[in-house]
């Protein structure tokens, strides 16, 4: 514990992904528990941190365009120490201490626990020198590490797993995290319990290649059972996992899905591409047919399952046959979900080192053009929901419109998808976390709409929360 003198009030700004999310949820938990005082109003902050990203040049701008403007609280603020954290110092720790004079302190993702030495005495003048940390182990948190949820009361993240041990070229995770390594099934369950208790309905599993989850110890089916360790926590209505690596998609994790009723039936498998020469060059391996023989698996396995995926556009060496095999692809599998991204010529990437670069105009297109395809095979998918009735999770007021609720299906994972907006049928009893029966009334390309119904009929294929997601057992509806 520090010394009381040394408490400061801390101000956080967390960027990028879910992954990264939850880091910055650690670092918040041990700060508090040493007693430091969060405080979400930047101008009020003694130390302010920022958790940036480091995965494409476009996260990297956002990372220092919000380290400057955090800067100019030691002019205009109370801030006295300004920390930067997370995947940009591992990449470029060296150009940050030497060129933003501004940073008092970096730390590492793999040096959590070295933010309270990083935030440190408030008054420390900025002349003072900068803290550097050798990297020891690999650093991953546990249940009995602190946590401040950030996400909505009814919704959080848990990491499973850290590192990864893929060599996709195109990317540069493993040099900044590290090699794969996974938590014990307990330490995961422990925290999901905690959770739970604490009023969260809806676990998000998150690491790079969460199909990996045990592998480090030696357990393949790792994945599988800790799903159906998850369905037994009372009161989680659902449980979803992210970031699948399609060649470990195993019978036994769709059966895990198919069997455990607060398994979401939604799986995200980035695919990154069809074309086997590009995939190839990626170092992904597999080719169109591999793929939709992989989709179609799927859904045998687990009926009424969503598939979501993500597509790199413009890889260098992508010819325009390349391209329409990829489109021809995606038309054929007919994906749920789907997000298209332009390739980033990544610094320390292998790819960068790959001739026939693409221009970023021709890049453009190809994503315009994919996600128009997309547009239109989502609203027709969604065609089939239109009339029906449906289990929705109430996420609260819309952020369109004072006058509209919203919510997701189990099908829709927060942020990255779609939502339903409720029109009607909200009473002052209902509250975020809450599933509700909704009925479709009209449907877009990525978004739902309908209005919650008391009574809905049977033939409508509504099952209540207690039926669908803990049979035989009450239903624990969220804390108030």
């Amino acid at each position: 514990m520090y010394n009381e003198a040394l408490m400061a009030k801390v101000g956080f700004v967390s960027l990028g992904c879910p992954k990264n999310l939850v880091d910055s949820e650690v670092m918040l938990g041990l700060l508090a528990r040493s007693g430091h005082e969060i405080t979400a109003a930047a101008d009020e902050a003694e130390v302010l941190v920022v958790n940036t990203c480091g995965f494409i040049e476009s996260a990297q701008q956002e990372s220092i365009d919000t380290i400057l403007e955090m800067a100019q609280h030691k002019q205009t603020g109370r801030c006295r120490r300004l920390v930067v954290a997370g995947c940009l110092v591992e990449r470029y720790r060296k150009e940050i201490r030497s060129q933003i004079p501004e940073v008092d302190a970096v730390v590492g993702v793999n040096e959590i626990p070295r933010i309270l030495e990083a935030c440190g005495q408030p008054a420390i003048p900025v002349e003072a020198p900068l803290p550097h940390y050798e990297r020891r182990e690999l650093f991953l948190y546990s249940d009995a590490d602190p946590r401040i949820i950030t996400t909505p009361r009814h919704s959080a993240y848990v990491k499973i797993a850290e590192g990864c041990d893929h060599p996709c070229t195109f990317c540069v995770i493993p040099q900044m995290r590290g090699a794969f390594r996974s938590r014990p099934q307990e330490s995961v369950v422990a925290e999901a319990r905690r959770l739970a208790s604490a009023g969260v309905r809806e676990l998000n599993l998150v690491g790079q290649d969460t199909t990996m989850y045990g592998w480090d110890r030696g357990d393949r089916g790792g994945l599988a059972a800790l799903i159906r360790q998850l369905g037994e926590v009372e009161g989680l209505s659902w449980v979803r996992f992210l970031y699948a690596y399609p060649n470990n998609i195993y019978d036994d994790l769709l059966d895990a899905m198919r069997e455990t009723p607060n398994a979401c039936k939604y799986i995200d498998v980035p695919l990154q591409h069809a074309s086997k020469s590009m995939l190839s060059r990626m170092k992904r391996g597999g080719h169109r047919d591999s793929l939709l023989r992989l989709v179609d698996r799927i859904r045998r396995r687990v009926p009424d399952a969503a598939v979501r995926t993500t597509m790199i556009v413009g890889f260098p060496g992508e010819t325009d046959e390349d391209f329409e095999e990829l489109l021809r692809f995606v038309e054929e599998a007919r994906f749920e979900r789907l997000g298209a991204f332009t390739y980033s010529d990544e610094e320390h990437a292998a790819s960068r080192t790959l001739e026939g670069k693409v221009s970023s105009q021709v890049a453009r297109q190809r994503q315009s053009a994919l996600m128009e395809a997309q547009s239109r095979i989502s609203r027709e998918i969604n065609q089939r929901f239109l009339g029906r009735t449906l289990p929705v999770m109430v996420e609260g007021p819309a952020k369109e419109s004072d006058l509209l609720w919203e919510g997701r299906l189990s099908t829709q994972a927060p942020e990255i998808d779609g939502v339903v907006y409720l029109t009607d049928g909200i009473d002052e009893g209902v509250s975020p976390g809450q599933i509700l029966p909704v009925r479709i009334d009209e449907v877009h390309d990525y978004d739902l709409v309908g209005a919650a119904c008391a009574d809905p009929h049977p033939s409508a294929g509504w099952k209540s929360p207690a039926e669908r997601y803990s049979p035989g057992r009450t239903h624990h509806q969220p804390l108030r």
